[in-house]
């Protein structure tokens, strides 16, 4: 297919978002592939083992939902910046280099943590089912991905992964079914009942849901906000295409990856132990265990295409990262940028990348955990960006102070680098309040507007503190990702209500748009350059 669709000279806007004009099949194909990856079916499945019977809605269910609040947002962002190529080029537009260079940063770490994520799935399906060892596997995987990317970046990709969406939604109605039947369903769910705690055995359980479910809320709103991958299918989708693209993707997200979770669950009641003792490893040793050798290739095909897709769109993302943030803006100037070096330097990306993810994958880290913390990382940026396009009084400083701050505290809840116990305790507990209504409030303001927002969030926030304040940094994951959440919209905030400046947001769509000048719809001189007058560059 990559080959079909490539052209002699690749043009540089098609390479990182398709011409803006993606129709409603591919988009909303490509947007349900990119975010149903290996890794969250793997994870899923994980939720599921780990916390029981709800532990795979609270993965899946979640995950759909944060599709859906995308659209809201994403319909002002295209509407401010129709062709804009990356989130980091809008926000050089809006506020300035360190702005930019925070959410491109954000999305490099983000997207290499990704791509490892999806080798490791491939490596570790590949050693499960074939003599060939789990390094090799990796390299395989990777091989084949960067092979029908490299040439036409995101237009490979995005073809590609209808295809692949096809063969996972169908490749998922008829697997997971045979395997509950082949394990004796519904009879093991009696005779197996003695292998569950009682927190896995009850639907609604907190353990599941303060461990997988509230943190996976807040990792995954700042997964819809921060990643380039979204943004990329955003700024490509036609324009008047948003809400069904986004909603489609939401139904299609949910019903495979808490399919697939559901054989989690179905090991947890077997009393299945993940192959030395790598809970990656559950699905393929699922699969291996109770499917026979066709529907094991089929099996195989379903995993490969989840991780192509997100891998693929990792390549895209990073390549339009280098190509338009780092020489686009930074290194060249928009107005002097060559469209054949931008190329270029697309395709290098690529292949540093698939390197040095190739690199990493070789440790196996934990998926679930490498998810949740880069989710939480992105909280920092949530509120400062959805605010960056509504509210004309946030400056760059206000911006770049509130991220800062937020991942300085951040780091240490996360990772327990201080005593959480007395005043400490109280004060994070106290943030995660804030946290939780920002979160909720954030999520009211993109559907339901300003006022209900305010509401929501102070309602949650007050109805949530008796029980949260002098327990909740017990939860060290959660904690984190909301006093990150918190801590950025108070600074952002109020380093940015009595600000004088005001900002003109029409300006964001003349200093953002395609760097192939023969393709600009625009009148090229209507370009004004970040630090000009009406910028606060």
């Amino acid at each position: 297919m990559s080959t079909r669709i490539g052209k002699k000279n690749e043009d540089a806007d098609a390479y990182m978002t398709a011409g803006n004009k993606v129709g409603f099949g591919i988009s909303a194909a490509s947007m349900t592939a990119t975010w149903i990856w290996a890794s969250s079916m793997y994870a899923s499945a994980t939720s599921g083992y780990t916390y029981g019977i709800s532990g795979p809605i609270h993965y899946g269910l979640w995950g759909a939902l944060m599709i859906l609040f995308i659209y809201p947002f994403g319909k002002r962002i295209r509407k401010v910046a129709p062709k804009a190529h990356t989130l980091a080029e809008v926000m050089y537009a809006r506020h300035g280099r360190s702005s930019q260079l925070m959410l491109a940063g954000s999305n490099i770490v983000g997207s290499v943590i990704s791509l490892m994520s999806n080798f490791i799935a491939g490596g570790a399906l590949i050693s499960l089912l074939s003599p060939i060892n789990f390094v090799q596997g990796v390299l395989i995987v990777a091989g084949g991905v960067l092979l029908y990317t490299l040439w036409s970046g995101f237009r490979a990709s995005v073809l590609t992964d209808f295809t692949q969406v096809m063969a996972m939604l169908g490749a998922v109605a008829v697997l997971v079914p045979v395997i509950f039947f082949a394990a004796d369903f519904p009879t093991v769910f009696t005779s197996g009942a003695d292998n569950l705690t009682a927190q896995q055995g009850n639907f609604f359980s907190s353990d599941a849901f303060l461990n997988q479910g509230a943190p996976y809320i807040a990792a995954v709103l700042a997964y819809a906000i921060g990643n380039q991958t979204i943004a990329q299918r955003l700024f490509a989708v036609r324009e008047d295409l948003i809400k069904p693209t986004f909603v489609t993707a939401t139904i299609g997200y949910g019903a495979m990856v808490i399919g697939v979770g559901m054989l989690g669950v179905l090991a947890l009641y077997l009393g299945i132990e993940p192959q030395g003792g790598d809970l990656n490893n559950l699905v393929p040793q699922m699969a291996a265990t109770f499917l026979p050798p066709v529907l094991l290739a089929v099996f195989f095909i379903m995993i490969i295409g989840a991780l192509s897709s997100t891998a693929d769109s990792d390549l895209s993302a990073l390549s339009s990262i280098m190509m338009a943030d780092v020489y686009g803006q930074n290194v060249a100037g928009k107005e002097k940028a060559d469209p054949k070096v931008m190329l270029l330097v697309g395709r290098v990306t690529m292949i540093i990348a698939t390197a040095l993810a190739v690199a990493f994958a070789s440790m196996q880290l934990s998926i679930l955990d490498l998810l949740v913390f880069v989710g939480a990382l992105w909280g920092a940026l949530v509120f400062p960006v959805i605010a960056s396009f509504y509210w004309d009084k946030v400056t760059n400083k206000a911006f770049t102070i509130s991220v800062l701050a937020a991942l300085a505290l951040f780091l240490p809840v996360r990772f327990s680098l201080v005593p959480m116990a007395g005043v400490v305790g109280i004060v994070v507990d106290v943030l995660s309040v804030v946290g939780i209504g920002v979160v909720l409030g954030l999520m009211t303001f993109g559907f339901f507007g300003l006022k209900p927002a305010k509401i929501v969030g102070a309602v949650a926030s007050i109805a949530a503190a008796p029980f949260a304040i002098g327990a909740l940094h017990e939860y060290t994951t959660l904690s984190a990702s909301l006093v990150a959440y918190a801590v950025s919209t108070l600074v952002c905030y109020f380093m940015s209500f009595r600000a004088e400046q005001s900002f003109d947001f029409a300006l964001i769509k003349k200093r953002t748009g395609d760097f192939d000048h023969e393709n600009v719809d625009e009148d090229p001189d209507e370009y004004v350059p970040a630090g000009a007058p009406g910028s606060f560059a």
